[in-house]
């Protein structure tokens, strides 16, 4: 595989991994047709608005128009194999890109000149800069830009940290865009509706214009070459090869971003991009330089989707990062489990097509892979030796993403209880698909939860789980984790005495029940004399008591109180540890009404991330919350970004990220923690109490 991106010498062979990443909504999966019809592997171009895309192929993407999981195409051109990952652009489907963007040769940002898309576009860049992928950016709809490209650069520069070089300028007539210029090779083309652009001469009027763009373009390849700063600084024209050259070079490097125009629905753009592609973009070999990647040794290979199908089983989206694999090949998996290949395929969209191996850089399906999870490795069990597998179970190729703390969620109820086995058995494998999801029973409230990126993120998680499942379930705002506690103490006997025949029961105590300081949790002593309680029973006291606290008067656990066992009886036949826990809990649930209950409610320290533009409102949609704002500051790292810290109530957590999204074009997260528990007091606290009863009654009603 010669790669060379030093020297004139610039082709890379074998096949190519290319992300397609942007801000929602620009067109990436438009330009994914587009250069599937270009390359041949479409005989004609879909669309997404009617559904007869390639990307967007799930019922649930075309249902909301919107890309919700990573796509995978694959396409021949001029001889060199490339395969397209179209990746959402909205945040709350970014879970795949941690996972796809490593395995990565290069990125295609596609973006247009839209001022309310630069903070997601500066999310996109970022993830890019810090996992060092090549990349270039596609300016987007050209054929409806109302702004020159020198302004656009000027909008788009704050959201990369590399400078953007503009490589192309539009050729304007009556304020349309009918063509450009590409500044590298100093060759104008004008457009054609999906075809290639027709080559032309640049136009006597548009030589000044060409001239000083590209005079700025050798001016910033300039800063990394000091042969081309002489050139230029002699009046020397550069050879057109050096230029090329310089581009590669720092193109792959990432100290540059170029930037191109074009149409994707127009198909306009769209052969320059691909040649681009195939003469600038680094392959495998450079892949495998970034720290982390593998370099020699057995065949290996990196799951960076995991897909479910109705009938071909467990698909385990993949790049092979080494070597070959055969179908019926034997593998050893990340947790050192052996693994048979049950069908290799390439991927065209939701069409498979069945292959009998895949190559090195490829990017294919394999099938039945069920012990390898998504951002998991697996080698060749017959090319490895047994130290090489040992190693293989360590772990990934790659560092395996942590999926970022989720913040939305729903309570989910079956209609059937019946369906409870199956709704964990389908929640199981969307999990596996989606590394975001996180679906939990709460032992404290009954409930079980889904957990993840935002409303329609959990929306459509539902959908799938209904639509591919067969699982319907009821959602609705998970109960908030209420505490009480209480402000004065007590002291309270409390009995247990029953006889029905044989041994009866019989169990004697006298506790104090006191309050202790908030977070100080429960405390259990006994200051017992004379042994009117014996000693092996206090486990049994103390087991009643904790008992009472799981629900006290009000309806809530109940937290920080202080329990002293000071006196007692027993009977020498019909005491046990039974009676005495149950004594313990009468005297507990006697007592606590008596020492001023009052309701808790947790509150959570909140570090929401927001564009600074937005920042008067994210702190007034925190405030209305009833939050506390702590403060704020310019986010570390994050031009333009502001941190505000508050701490917020968990009831007014609900739908947090919905408002914080509508005020940011989408762009807003926050992480959340438990800071303490406060009073609540007065109506606010007897809405509660009633409500609790409530819920509690229907649902006994319902069982």
């Amino acid at each position: 595989m010669a790669e060379n991106g030093n020297n004139g010498d610039r082709r890379v062979s074998g096949p190519r991994l290319i992300a397609l990443v942007g801000p929602f909504q620009s067109g990436k999966t438009t330009l994914l047709e587009s250069i599937l019809a270009r390359t041949g592997a479409l005989s004609r171009q879909g669309n997404v608005r009617d559904g007869s895309s390639v990307g967007d192929s799930s019922a649930e993407a075309r249902a909301h128009a919107m890309s919700i999981e990573a796509n995978v195409a694959t396409a021949d051109y001029l001889g060199d194999r490339f395969t397209f990952v179209d990746c959402p652009g909205s945040i709350e489907f970014a879970y795949d890109l941690p996972n796809v963007l490593p395995l990565c040769d290069a990125a295609i940002v596609v973006c247009e000149a839209d001022q309310r898309k630069i903070p997601a576009l500066q999310l996109v860049l970022r993830e890019l800069e810090e996992l060092g992928i090549p990349r270039l950016i596609f300016l987007n709809k050209i054929d409806i830009a109302t702004s020159r490209v020198r302004e656009t650069l000027a909008m788009l520069q704050p959201a990369s940290r590399s400078p953007l070089i503009v490589r192309q300028i539009p050729l304007w007539q009556n304020g349309i865009a009918t063509g450009f210029i590409d500044l590298a090779l100093e060759r104008a083309f004008v457009y054609r509706e999906h075809a290639p652009s027709t080559v032309v001469d640049v136009p006597a009027g548009e030589m000044p214009r060409e001239k000083e763009a590209r005079y700025s373009m050798l001016e910033r390849l300039a800063d990394y070459d000091d042969a081309l700063m002489e050139e230029l600084i002699s009046d020397i024209e550069p050879p057109r090869d050096q230029v090329f050259d310089d581009l590669t070079r720092e193109l792959r490097a990432g100290r540059v971003v170029p930037l191109l125009i074009g149409s994707a629905e127009r198909g306009n753009g769209v052969t320059r991009l691909l040649k681009a592609l195939r003469h600038e973009a680094p392959g495998l070999l450079q892949t495998r330089d970034r720290p982390g990647v593998p370099g020699e040794g057995p065949p290996l290979a990196q799951v960076m989707r995991t897909i479910h199908t109705a009938h071909g089983g467990k698909l385990s989206v993949s790049r092979v990062l080494r070597g070959a694999f055969v179908d019926g090949a034997t593998v050893i998996t990340a947790s050192g489990e052996e693994d048979r290949i049950g069908g290799i395929s390439r991927m065209m969209g939701a069409t498979t097509i069945k292959q009998p191996r895949a190559e090195e850089g490829d990017t294919v399906a394999f099938g039945r892979l069920d012990h390898v999870a998504t951002g998991e490795s697996f080698t060749d069990a017959k090319a490895s030796d047994p130290k090489t597998r040992a190693a293989s179970g360590n772990g990934a190729a790659l560092p395996k993403a942590t999926p970022p703390q989720p913040v939305h969620a729903l309570a989910l109820k079956v209609r059937d209880r019946k369906d409870e086995v199956r709704l964990a058995a389908a929640m199981a494998k969307l999990a596996e698909e989606d590394p975001s999801l996180t679906f939990v029973q709460d032992q404290a409230s009954g409930e079980m939860k889904l957990y993840g990126q935002g409303e329609m993120h959990v929306r459509v998680a539902l959908e799938k789980l209904a639509a591919r499942f067969g699982v319907t379930v009821e959602a609705k705002k998970p109960s908030v984790s209420y505490c009480e506690t209480i402000r004065e103490a007590t002291t309270i006997r409390g009995r247990h005495k029953k006889q029905s025949g044989g041994h009866g029961q019989f169990g004697d105590v006298v506790i104090d029940i006191k309050p202790r300081a908030r977070s100080e949790g429960f405390a259990f002593n006994e200051t017992v004399h004379g042994g009117t309680v014996p000693r092996q029973y206090f486990s049994s006291v103390e087991a009643g008591c904790r008992d009472a606290l799981t629900r006290g008067p009000l309806g809530f656990p109940v937290v920080d109180v202080a329990v002293t066992l000071t006196d007692g009886s027993y009977h020498t036949v019909d005491s046990s540890d039974m009676a005495f826990r149950q004594a313990a809990k009468i005297a507990m649930n006697e007592g606590l009404p008596k020492c001023k209950p009052v309701l808790l409610e947790p509150i959570l320290a909140v570090a929401i991330s927001t564009p600074s533009e937005a920042l008067s409102r994210v702190t007034g949609i925190a405030s209305s919350r009833r939050g506390q704002i702590l403060g704020y500051d310019s986010r570390p790292g994050w031009e333009g970004w502001d941190t505000v810290e508050a701490l917020i109530p968990e009831a007014e957590m609900g739908d947090l990220i919905v408002e914080l999204r509508s005020a940011t074009a989408g762009v807003a997260t926050y992480t959340a923690r438990f800071d303490h528990l406060a009073e609540i007091v007065g109506r606010p606290a007897e809405q509660i109490v009633a409500q609790a009863a409530q819920a509690r009654a229907a649902a006994s009603a319902g069982h």
